[in-house]
């Protein structure tokens, strides 16, 4: 099998913690160059100093936060040379029912995931194109196959991301370049830690209630964590997974009912 990526570049959206920073590793791992992507230049650094470089990979990074689509358009065209991997990952809107949130809320939401993931792919595509080479995985939800409650903004932004997906996977499957999603479940994450307080909070329970209830419902029983949802996108970004595209990959432990 095939899972070599030296002299690959790849792009890695909200790279400093989580699944982010777990895929910019892993890639690392399997020799890829990485240029790492998120708004906090102190974290940035600590983990581009903490990649692998075991084979001459030089790694770099760009701060930007993803809120501002235009700087961020304007930092992504100073980036040079070719990338064989763009990993779309980005931080879920708010938690809240769907008929409270604001319309801004969408709006918002829809620029910093459907936007943003337009504008890097639309950065990358030429050179994937004339590689002959490229893996675009687009980090969502579970939620694409069954709407998760109290997430309203997401579960519609997550959609249309998936489709968003789903079409590119079909216009750009016979150049060599794969567009896929991964779909993460309760993963160990800051974002889970939040959603987990606020559901303590308006339901006057302890955080523990919460995440044995949320984990009752997952067969593996328990939370997954940030690296074992990256080994999914690592693989994705590899030769071996050419003839995998278009595709939603579930690593919830189970838990989505659908197929």
């Amino acid at each position: 099998m095939n899972l070599e990526l030296k002299n690959k570049n790849a792009i890695v959206c909200g790279s400093t913690q989580g699944i982010g920073k777990s895929t910019a590793l892993e890639l690392a791992k399997l020799g890829a160059n990485i240029t790492l992507i998120a708004r906090n230049e102190s974290k940035l650094l600590n983990v581009l100093n903490e990649l692998d470089e075991s084979k001459g990979q030089v790694h770099s990074f760009v701060c930007i936060d993803f809120a501002d689509k235009e700087k961020l358009k304007k930092e992504v065209n100073r980036l040079k040379g070719i990338y064989h991997i763009l990993v779309n990952n980005t931080g879920g809107p708010s938690a809240g029912p769907i008929i409270d949130a604001k319309t801004q809320s969408f709006e918002d939401a829809f620029s910093m995931h459907l936007i943003n993931n337009q504008i890097l792919v639309q950065k990358v595509i030429d050179g994937m194109k004339s590689e002959g080479y490229g893996r675009i995985v687009n980090v969502i939800s579970t939620s694409v196959k069954a709407p998760i409650p109290g997430l309203g903004v997401s579960n519609t932004i997550r959609a249309a991301v998936a489709n968003w997906a789903k079409t590119l996977s079909i216009e750009l499957g016979e150049y060599g370049i794969t567009v896929n999603n991964v779909l993460p479940g309760f993963t160990d994450t800051n974002r889970l830690k939040s959603l987990i307080t606020k559901k303590a909070e308006s339901q006057g329970k302890t955080e523990e209630e919460i995440a044995d209830a949320m984990k009752s419902g997952v067969p593996a029983a328990r939370f997954g964590t940030a690296n074992e949802v990256a080994n999914a996108i690592a693989f994705l970004c590899t030769p071996a997974a050419s003839y995998i595209n278009g595709i939603n990959v579930p690593v919830d432990g189970g838990r989505t009912k659908s197929l």
